[in-house]
């Protein structure tokens, strides 16, 4: 792979021997942490002391992981990084045992304490969100001895997440088929996402059920797995004292409950939007009816647009345009000093990714192929990388790292404004058919299929709470019902075939705690700051107010709860109002999407 199209991890360790210095570096100084236990309410300045002393050390430790599990991504078939990443693991896992007093330390000044603290020290400033939030858990924190078991028991709960992603990545033997042209392709993830878009119906069905045919072989394991990770959410739930799993979720963010479930309920009482667009696509696909392996068909021939790195690197630069000559630079600059791991090779990790190192940059991982899709893709992780940019840049590393609730704000933005840069550059039916396609295609996984997620998650740990167990089976049963009720199998709107409800068994983010919904959030979100930022870019690129509110938004990194960093940035995420707009958006894209294919279909055939 030429050296360009690869990411520069020597600029997190030089070496694999410097790697292991600083690892060995981190263990010697862990002690160092303990030596405050029994001391913070000594006085502000050894508050400040201890806190600084932990805040280092997480700060070493998360760049040790940066990187091994950087390297581990790289190829998961080599042992070698896999064991350095799980010393890494084992290393966080003993940190967070000598250092579990400290929450309850904090808890047992109180808030007139902490707040004298502030007052007389003023370098506890960069603290100030951090004990905030600390006092916020009082109802949910064990005592010391109680949270070192916790944090030891992390070894073990971290299990079915770990197995899950050596199985799927390393593992799991992806099924080969021979397509109607001849031509014969192993499906992995990324062959899978590619084939599963051919114009062929035929290939279209086959790849479908010979990819979910191979995960509903391994149900039984894979089911165990995700019975693991909710078993240890339940664990968790309990010991903390939570009312439910999902609470305990979007406590550590402080998102309200109500937040998630009316997301839910927006969704159920829009399911007539999904319904149209799906009626669309069948009666421009020239079907009868319309099958779960038709919805990644595109409406115009994909091939019209294709992309090499740099081309992608040019069109999401100018797209990301009205938010600045500083971001936009900054960016270019991280295209070109290898920020980027672009290409898919045997072992690499499956879909794509941004993260960031504290006092380092962001990186991305991309699993390249030049399609719009792959596109997308970058402007959506180089939406993530200047996010974590701007935020490491601007805050201390106690208040560096967003919430996900906000950081996918970013991310849907970048897509957002991709596809508007790009309807201004294609002005001929069949590309903006295709574009307007991709559109609405991207409302339908992010809004829809991103909530029917949500409900899946919420559904199967209350099934856990309640002591149920979970099986392959009963997780395909599950998600199969919930699959026919959004997609309207029953009134005969998209036809599900029992096989798809092994689907679940192929959504890594079900590990992630209650994460997905917040893809549904973010982009009704983005949809209303883009079209402002635009219209305002357009109007008077002098005066950037609603631009200004969204940079400071990402630049405050979790310096505020996300619900008040988005009012502050213009979007009120605790009412229905941002989702009602987001399906304005969907049904006028509908109706100009409708209008172009009744324009194409009158035109005169071409001899």
């Amino acid at each position: 792979m030429p050296e360009r199209y690869t990411w520069k991890l020597e600029d997190i360790f030089s070496s694999w021997a410097e790697f292991t210095t600083a690892r060995k570096r981190v263990d010697r100084s862990i002690p160092a942490a303990a030596r405050f236990q029994g001391r913070l309410a000594e006085s502000a300045a050894v508050l400040y002391e201890a806190l600084s002393t932990v805040m280092g050390i997480d700060q070493e430790l998360a760049r040790l992981r940066g990187y091994a599990s950087q390297r581990y991504d790289e190829n998961t078939r080599r042992s070698r990084p896999l064991e350095r990443l799980q010393a890494v693991e084992q290393l966080a896992v003993r940190f967070g045992a000598v250092t579990a007093f400290v929450r309850p330390e904090i808890l047992a000044l109180g808030q007139d304490q902490v707040e004298r603290f502030i007052t007389e020290e003023p370098r506890l400033s960069e603290y100030r969100h951090l004990l905030r939030d600390i006092l916020r858990w009082q109802p949910h924190t064990l005592s010391p001895e109680e949270e070192k078991i916790v944090a030891q028991a992390g070894q073990l709960t971290d299990a079915g997440d770990a197995i899950y992603s050596i199985f799927t990545n390393a593992e799991l033997p992806y099924p080969v088929v021979t397509l109607s042209t001849g031509e014969t392709v192993r499906l992995d993830q990324a062959a899978y996402t590619h084939h599963r878009a051919s114009l062929r119906r035929q290939d279209r069905i086959q790849v479908f059920e010979a990819f979910w045919g191979e995960h509903r072989r391994f149900r039984r394991t894979l089911g165990g797995l995700l019975y693991v990770q909710v078993r240890s959410n339940v664990f968790h739930k309990e010991v903390h004292r939570f009312p439910s799993c999902l609470s305990a979720a979007l406590f550590a963010m402080n998102v309200p409950e109500a937040v998630y479930r009316r997301l839910i309920e927006d969704v159920h009482a829009s399911l007539s939007t999904l319904h149209r667009y799906l009626r669309i696509r069948r009666r421009f696909l020239g079907l009868d009816d319309l099958r779960y392996e038709d919805l990644y068909a595109p409406i115009a021939p994909p091939t019209a647009l294709h992309f090499t790195p740099e081309q992608a690197m040019q069109r999401t630069l100018e797209a990301l345009a009205p938010l600045g000559g500083d971001y936009v630079n900054v960016l270019r600059r991280g295209y070109e000093e290898r920020w980027v791991d672009w290409y898919p090779s045997r072992g690499k990790r499956s879909g794509a990714y941004s993260t960031s190192v504290y006092g380092v940059h962001p990186y991305q991982l991309l699993n390249f192929d030049g399609r719009y899709e792959d596109l997308v893709t970058l402007a959506h992780e180089s939406g993530h990388s200047m996010h974590a940019y701007l935020a490491d840049a601007l805050q201390p590393y106690a208040t560096h790292e967003c919430s996900v609730f906000v950081g996918e704000v970013a991310s849907t933005l970048g897509e957002i404004l991709l596809l508007q840069r790009m309807l201004d550059l294609h002005r001929d039916l069949d590309t903006r058919l295709f574009l307007l396609d991709q559109h609405l295609d991207n409302l339908r996984q992010t809004l829809f299929r991103q909530t029917l997620f949500a409900e899946f998650e919420v559904e199967i740990h209350e099934m856990a709470e309640r002591g149920e167990t979970l099986t392959g089976d009963n997780l395909s049963q599950v998600y199969l019902e919930l699959l026919r009720k959004y997609y309207g199998h029953d009134a005969g709107v998209c036809r599900i075939e029992d096989l798809y409800g092994v689907e679940w068994a192929d959504v890594p983010h079900f590990y992630y705690n209650f994460y997905v919904f917040q893809y549904a959030t973010s982009l009704v979100a983005s949809i209303s700051l883009a079209e402002a930022i635009r219209e305002e870019a357009l109007r008077d690129p002098r005066r950037t107010p609603r631009r200004d509110a969204y940079l400071g938004m990402l630049a405050a990194g979790s310096s505020k709860y996300p619900i008040d960093l988005l009012r502050d940035a213009g979007v009120d995420m605790t009412t229905s109002a941002p989702f009602e707009a987001a399906m304005e958006e969907m049904n006028r894209t509908m109706d100009e999407i409708e209008s172009l294919l009744h324009e194409r279909d009158q035109l005169p055939a071409v001899s």
